[in-house]
């Protein structure tokens, strides 16, 4: 059975050779571009010309310049090159069946599978660089007025998770899981002074950049939790926890990033535990107020 990177061998890097060839006839911002794209490949595969100029600070122009200087047409043509050297991105279909080819139909080989993942991956999130990531992302969350917190597909549901665990120890939190113009409405509550935590992988979308151009334009931090070694949005990110969510061939892990974002939680609530306790003590109120009969009945 021939793997992805075996079939790679025996195609021809275009981009990269003329990459080689051109590279140090580019200009200084069109090499931030080219780059970009050959330190990004799979990424940019998803991305358009405004989402390559936003990761690399240029523009839409000057990212289209700097692939026609490299001999392509356009990004289409780039994009053709780089895929059929890449290979077509493995759908979440292929990875399931690969997962589920890998657990032969055994209750406990699906434990083990599980568990495994989970295993390794704590080993990674509590290495000590990354607890320093976490302790200077906890610091800057202290400092914020308020949180936000980013993720669509899988990663909407821990974004809501995360944004209810920090109101209800005393924090200003709000979610950024909506997809397509619906996103807009979640992002005016963003305001000048609060922390973005959001939850990206290698692949870059329009969220994403919307997102991060409105972090920019209030001068929001943000914290960047991925398991990608080359995070779309990493160039942007304060500060970076790596977290792994297992072989990019199989079905991802969500486990490791909900317990990120617990280590968080009560990292920051540990930092200031009467503002928490005020908080819940609140809330048990509230609780009490609305079990008892509406007055007159």
């Amino acid at each position: 059975m021939t793997t992805p990177s075996q079939g790679r061998k025996s195609r021809v890097d275009r981009f990269g050779a003329r990459l080689r060839a051109r590279g140090a006839t580019l200009s200084p911002r069109l090499k931030v571009v080219a780059d970009y794209i050959n330190e990004n490949r799979r990424a940019v595969l998803g991305q358009s010309a405004l989402e390559i100029a936003a990761e690399t600070g240029t523009s839409d122009a000057t990212v289209i310049r700097a692939v026609q200087a490299l001999g392509f047409d356009g990004l289409r043509d780039l994009k053709r090159t780089l895929a059929g050297f890449l290979g077509e991105v493995i759908s979440s279909v292929d990875k399931m069946s690969a997962t589920t080819e890998e657990l032969t139909r055994d209750v406990d080989a699906s434990i083990d599978f599980v568990r495994a993942g989970h295993l390794a991956g704590i080993e990674q999130v509590t290495k000590p660089e990354n607890r320093r990531a976490i302790a200077a992302a906890i610091e800057l969350m202290r400092g914020g007025a308020g949180i936000g917190l980013f993720g669509i597909g899988a990663s909407a549901i821990i974004a809501d998770y995360a944004a209810r665990l920090l109101v209800r120890n005393g924090r200003h939190a709000y979610a950024l899981n909506r997809t397509g113009i619906a996103l807009g409405e979640q992002l005016l509550a963003m305001r000048r002074g609060d922390v973005l935590v959001m939850m990206g992988q290698a692949s870059a979308h329009r969220e994403g950049a919307a997102t991060l151009e409105e972090a920019r334009r209030l001068d929001v931090p943000m914290i960047l939790l991925t398991g990608s070694a080359s995070p779309a949005f990493g160039r942007q990110a304060r500060v970076v926890i790596h977290v792994p969510r297992g072989k990019s061939e199989t079905v991802p892990l969500h486990g490791l990033v909900l317990m990120c974002i617990e280590m968080l939680v009560f990292g920051l609530a540990a930092t200031e535990p009467e503002r928490s306790v005020r908080s819940l003590e609140r809330l048990h109120t509230l609780y009490e107020d609305i079990r008892k009969p509406p007055r007159g009945v």
